[in-house]
């Protein structure tokens, strides 16, 4: 072959190795080179025609080694890394709402948010990913460590309905997500994202109000879709349609989204997605690892959506590794059809690097090693033992090299790494990033969290505070409960005139108490049914009630002053709260309950004729009670308690010293 007289001179040739690019053609050059120049390829090919064309400042010898696209990341938060390993092997709600939401509440600021990004960044680098579509708070903050360690990103700027902790409420989420998109629109590397967070975390007019926001700056928009079938099902409850039909009403597919997740939507909504040009990323562990639910991929792929690849948040994985996340993609496939065909390798490694960037909708820049795209390109080492045999060179099966690369190779074959024509890694040395410093830094922020999280674990209201929605400190009554053998008698004089009757509900009520291992105090989750005259369920109510085990004072007739520390709305099942806080046992009671308020001397007491349903009990019980806030109130209640008990003719025999509970409590066998 004649030499070319003038070599088009070139920053960086990248030859000798196996060129793999990902193109339309899925075409690769067994002995292959890539040019690059600035920050884009300026040529592929055999490696001799590479040379022969292009004289390079740096010429990289790559034998034995793949040249490929770097890997994109279709999904995560990247400063959860430094939650990794903080809470594991819980259900999503309760490794949620009881774990990140609080420790992020009292942890995330912006240098936190740095540092969790620069940790991913070293991670993700190592693993060959370029490209990463993050979602979290403090965008602006990752947004700059990304640009810092070199990385190309799509930076998602949460919005929710609720504070978040860059924001005290959705409307200035909405301030800091546009002011955020203003800034960084037309960067080389980074992409501003619109990101409401999720359908149950944004109402629809917040939904909506993002969609136009995405569509008036032409940036696209991230957000966690149909996570769960139990998303799914309170979709169909609350809003009578599906996830991805709600969205659609709400203006949301308006927009070029980026739907996350995705493991439990139907064909009918593949299709939607699939026409609003609406893309998805999966995630495979993660999923998994929360129990979440399989995605079906191959159903998606044959509708024709993009459907990229991501790790979701290091705290829910608990890696960056995407080689692992492609072979897991393929074999989960797989299983979960039962049929060994699809989502082959070469599928697995578009959807890790040409099909992620097109559910990014960044594949006219990058994803596939071509001329005139972004140089984000990895050097894959091939050599080592696990990589052995190399049949992928012997050319008898051109899905050879693919299948290498899924179900053989490793992070750890990583060798080199550029971003937009910069090198970021070489020899598996870091080149923008102190991975010494960084590791320091977060061994010091997960002792401080660590610490954090032991105080709490060790005070069963503090880790009430900490889920949110207290609503009442210290609440203190006087109250008396006796055994009646002829409730209508009560009834009858309730209702007879001495009583101003304010009020008359007629409840079902379901408890459940959690005791703790001292069982100083106890946990009272209550749902209350009220039934109407025709014994229909017409609405209910949960509560959470943390009690003092102690009562603080008993006056005559057994009339006891008791002490409700706080009250909660119970927003989540009983068996979040028995997950959660970890009781050391609990009781369970069934009440039916009529209940009186009335206007008795002035003061206001609440009258209620239980039957106790389970465990059952034989009998009626009368209880009477009222809500105090002083010493003297408190001891002039207990003697207007004491009248009412002679105006129903109960005596101090039929006085009972027990609560509900322990009576419960003496009745169930141990």
């Amino acid at each position: 072959m004649s030499q070319v007289e003038n070599p088009a001179r070139v920053d960086t040739i990248l030859t000798n190795g196996f060129v793999v690019t990902m193109d339309g053609a899925y075409t690769t050059h067994p002995r292959g080179a890539v040019a690059i120049k600035g920050d884009s390829i300026v040529a592929v090919g055999h490696a001799d025609a590479i040379t022969e064309r292009y004289s390079a400042t740096e010429i990289v010898d790559c034998a034995s080694c793949a040249i490929m696209p770097g890997l994109i990341n279709a999904h995560t938060h990247v400063p959860m890394t430094l939650l990794r390993g903080l809470a594991d092997d819980l259900r999503l709600d309760v490794w949620l709402y009881g774990y990140m939401l609080p420790v992020e509440k009292h942890f995330v600021t912006p240098d936190f948010v740095t540092l969790g990004a620069q940790l991913a960044c070293a991670e993700m680098i190592a693993s060959g990913v370029t490209t990463v579509n993050d979602m979290y708070y403090f965008e602006d903050s990752i947004a700059q460590a990304l640009a810092s360690a070199g990385m190309r990103a799509l930076c998602s700027q949460t919005i929710m309905q609720y504070p978040t902790p860059d924001a005290a409420s959705w409307d200035e989420s909405l301030v800091t997500c546009e002011q955020f998109i203003q800034k960084w629109k037309g960067h080389p590397l980074i992409v501003p994202v619109v990101a409401p967070h999720s359908p149950y975390t944004c109402s629809g007019t917040l939904l909506f109000r993002c969609a136009e926001m995405a569509i008036k700056y032409d940036v696209p928009l991230h957000i966690h879709i149909s996570e769960t079938y139990q998303e799914v099902d309170d979709s169909r409850r609350e809003h009578g349609m599906p996830v991805v039909n709600w969205v659609k009403k709400n203006g949301l597919l308006e927009a070029r989204v980026i739907a996350a997740h995705c493991t439990a939507i139907d064909q009918g909504e593949m299709r939607t997605l699939q026409r609003a040009g609406a893309t998805v990323a999966h995630n495979p562990t993660a999923n998994l690892k929360l129990a979440s639910g399989i995605a079906n991929v191959t159903q998606m792929l044959a509708t024709g959506l993009h459907v990229g690849i991501g790790t979701d948040g290091p705290a829910s994985n608990n890696d960056l590794d995407h080689f692992e996340e492609m072979r897991l993609a393929a074999l989960l496939a797989k299983g979960s059809t039962r049929d060994p065909v699809v989502v082959p390798a070469r599928t697995a490694v578009a959807m890790a690097t040409i099909e992620g960037a097109r559910a990014l909708h960044i594949g006219n820049i990058t994803g596939s090693l071509e001329s005139g795209k972004r140089a984000d390109v990895i050097v894959l080492n091939l050599a080592a033992l696990h990589n052995t045999p190399n049949y992928y060179s012997l050319s008898r099966n051109p899905n050879s090299i693919y299948t290498q690369i899924v179900y053989a190779g490793k992070s750890s074959d990583v060798r080199d790494v550029w971003v937009n024509g910069r090198c970021l890694m070489r020899e598996r040395r870091l080149l923008t990033l102190d991975e010494g410093e960084i590791r320091t830094r977060a061994n010091d922020i997960a002792q401080q969290i660590n610490t954090f999280l032991i105080e709490r674990e060790g005070d069963v209201l503090r880790k009430l505070a900490a889920i949110g929605g207290i609503q009442q400190e210290e609440s203190f009554e006087v109250q008396l409960k006796a055994r009646v053998d002829d409730p209508a008698a009560i009834i009858d004089r309730i209702n007879g005139g001495q009583f101003n009757v304010v009020r008359h509900v007629h409840y079902r009520q379901y408890d459940t108490y959690f005791y703790f291992s001292d069982e100083e105090v106890r946990l009272r989750h209550r749902e209350d049914e009220r039934i109407d005259e025709s014994g229909n369920i017409v609405s209910s109510r949960y509560r959470l009630t943390l009690v003092g085990g102690q009562k603080e004072r008993e006056y005559p007739h057994s009339i006891l002053l008791s002490r409700s520390r706080f009250i909660a709305p119970a927003d989540r099942s009983p068996r979040f709260y028995r997950e959660y806080f970890k009781p050391s046992r609990e009781v369970e009671i069934e009440k039916d309950r009529l209940r009186w308020e009335v206007l008795y001397d002035d003061d206001t007491f609440f009258i209620n004729i239980d039957r106790m349903v389970k465990p059952e009990q034989q009998g009626t019980y009368i209880e009477i009670k009222s809500r105090t806030w002083s010493r003297r109130d408190a001891e002039h209640k207990a003697q207007v308690i004491g009248d009412v008990l002679a105006i129903f003719g109960i005596g101090d025999d039929a006085v009972l010293r027990s609560e509900y509970v322990e009576i419960a409590d003496e009745t169930v066998p141990m």
